[in-house]
């Protein structure tokens, strides 16, 4: 089993405009769409989904939206 990397927290809240609650949404659902199938956008993913996102989410291959109402 490999260990994932530390990942800060400052690093990954850009992706979601400062919200930990908009990161912790954006990270369960990328999570959810590898474990449904979806191709990894990193080049060597994690051999767990939600750390696969994060490190996707560091490497600023996603992000939320920021859709203003």
């Amino acid at each position: 089993m490999i260990k994932a990397e530390y990942l800060p927290l400052e690093k990954l809240l850009d992706a979601s405009n400062g919200s930990v609650y908009k990161l912790t949404v954006l990270v369960a659902k990328r999570g959810m769409q590898l474990a449904d199938g979806a191709k990894p956008l990193v080049e060597n993913p994690e051999d767990k989904f939600l750390d696969s996102a994060l490190k996707e989410i560091a490497e600023k291959k996603i992000r939320a939206s920021s859709k203003k109402k």
